[in-house]
């Protein structure tokens, strides 16, 4: 029974209004009550719906109402458009105009009186009331959705209490499943086991980029991305696990599994964009009024989301197989990533424009991404006018997984740390952003990095840290423009900007430096490392630490 099928107690609904949608929503069945629920003014509503394979469908009823409410039917509508579209939300058609679309030779009519043999139905002891148990299997060419409806034409309304529970079939796979969610909770097994090896994957790189100081706030986001996406898929692994022992599941699990999904995508569709403005690849940071504009977008892309979830919750017509984007909210995210593609198409190419030599990477980053883009509104159009909607859900639950896993596959192949990657992104270390955010003049200024090709050199084996690497900025053509070491601490390199990177491990000066307070000098403290450069005469102002330094 959707919602609430398989219930393992008796499940009451008091029809109180012109729709049953939101009395039994996925929720905890209630008790079953001995006192009569309140008669519904209409003369036919619907009940619920649900996909029955084609020869293994079944249905288990049980019915109880007053005998003076008698007599009431049983209406068993499939999706052909001459059936349940022909009836439903038609206010020009009334009750026995909407009985008289189904046809008797199906026994689509199951008539709730003691006189219909196959209803099952018995007065219950001296009270006046009628008790039917009873069941019907289902066959058909095809897997068909088959709309269930209550129904009592010129009569005083409708007033029952009822149990239904719907199947295909005994397996576990299938039992509690409607047609169209068959394979959703293997899907998710499936995609939870590759997810958590690239998640691993992802944290394996990690240490070896930390090692290398290139592990960049760009990867700690994918790696956000990844394990939020593990999650998500837990979530769901345990809905549809609970959902498949007894048909109910806890819906509160599969919303969490929405949302972590959604966060997921939201953060790694922020890394692209900062990825295509060269963020941790080509500058340290990025600009006031680009930042602003992100916060603005994402703000905008996180409410639309929202907005989703709350439209699917309350307006959705489950008398309707519809899908989330098939919703103003859903038109609107599909707008907003198209959007996001145009400023990512317009990032890269001027991350491309002033840092050439970043074409290795940012070409098949470009491409690859490009893919991504597009593949969510044209799933969202394909699921909303091309998938038959009998089979909507569980192929569209696959594809949205395998797009997410394209774009995490594509983004852990192109940033591995490895010699042999032509592709990798960074070169500039974490221990050098402090020096680049600091810079007054020259070429790596506040917010782009001096050029270089990459620091996929710095992958050969070796076991000990390069220590000038460590405290100096490669040029392009691989030399150190600027560096200080502990080997030569006697001896400045003839540059004009004199860059000083005192590890408080090697005790050249203590944690309480002071920093110079000419106007050409500049001291930053990061972490635990301090680092200072000048532009002018640095003798002056290092007091005792002066000796041995020379004027340059």
């Amino acid at each position: 029974l959707d919602p609430c099928r398989g219930a393992p107690n008796p499940v009451v609904l008091r029809l109180e209004g012109p729709s049953l949608s939101a009395l039994c929503p996925r929720c905890p069945n209630p008790p079953y009550q001995q006192t009569p629920p309140p008669p519904l003014a209409s003369d036919w509503v619907f009940l619920t719906r649900f996909c029955f394979l084609t020869t293994e469908g079944r249905l288990d009823f049980r019915f109880r109402y007053s005998k003076s409410r008698c007599c009431q039917n049983i209406l068993l509508y499939f999706d052909d458009s001459s059936q349940w579209p022909a009836v439903y939300k038609k206010p020009d058609k009334n009750c026995y105009q909407k009985e008289e679309v189904l046809r008797p030779e199906n026994n689509q009519v199951i008539n709730l009186t003691t006189r219909y043999t196959w209803s099952g139905c018995v007065e219950d002891g001296d009270e006046e009331v009628l008790s039917c148990v009873g069941g019907r299997s289902f066959r058909s060419v095809r897997e068909r959705w088959w709309y269930i409806a209550l129904s009592k034409c010129g009569g005083e309304g409708l007033q029952l209490e009822y149990e239904m529970k719907l199947t295909n079939g005994q397996s576990f796979w299938t039992k509690h499943f409607s047609a169209d969610e068959f394979g959703i909770l293997e899907t998710d097994i499936t995609f939870l086991v590759i997810f958590s090896l690239v998640f691993l994957l992802s944290c394996y790189f990690a240490y070896n980029l930390k090692g290398r100081q290139l592990f960049h706030t760009t990867y700690k986001m994918f790696m956000t991305a990844a394990g939020v996406e593990v999650l998500s898929l837990v979530f769901h692994c345990i809905y549809w696990d609970l959902y498949a022992h007894d048909g109910i599941g806890n819906g509160s699990l599969k919303l969490m599994g929405k949302l972590l999904f959604s966060v997921s995508f939201l953060v790694f569709l922020l890394m692209l964009i900062l990825l295509g403005k060269g963020f941790t690849v080509t500058r340290a940071r990025i600009s006031p009024s680009g930042s602003v504009k992100l916060s603005i977008y994402m703000t905008v892309y996180t409410i639309t989301y929202i907005i989703l979830f709350i439209y699917e919750a309350e307006f959705f017509d489950p008398g309707e197989v519809l899908y989330a984007y098939d919703s103003p909210a859903g038109y609107g995210l599909m707008g907003l990533q198209l959007l996001a593609y145009v400023w990512f198409c317009y990032a890269v190419l001027v991350s491309l424009k002033h840092y050439p030599e970043k074409q290795p990477f940012y070409i098949p980053f470009f491409t690859t991404y490009t893919l991504w883009f597009f593949a969510v509104p044209v799933m969202a159009l394909i699921a909303n006018f091309g998938i038959s909607r009998w089979a909507r859900e569980k192929i569209v639950n696959g594809i949205q997984l395998g797009i997410h896993l394209y774009a995490h596959i594509v983004f852990l192949v192109i940033t591995r740390p490895s010699a042999a990657n032509k592709n990798f992104p960074y070169h500039v270390r974490t221990s050098q952003i402090g020096i680049l955010l600091s810079s007054p003049v020259g070429e790596a200024t506040g917010e782009g990095f001096p050029h270089h090709a990459y620091g996929n050199s710095s992958f050969l084996g070796d076991s000990q840290p390069n220590f000038t690497e460590l405290f100096s900025i490669q040029s392009v053509s691989g030399r150190p423009t600027r560096h200080w070491s502990p080997s030569n601490r006697d001896s400045l390199p003839l540059n004009p900007c004199l860059i000083f990177d005192l590890a408080t491990r090697y005790n050249i000066f203590q944690r309480t430096l002071r920093c110079p307070r000419t106007p050409m000098c500049r001291c930053i403290c990061l972490f635990d490392v301090a680092v200072v450069w000048c532009y002018v005469d640095v003798t002056a102002d290092m007091g005792p630490y002066s000796n041995g330094l020379k004027r340059k």
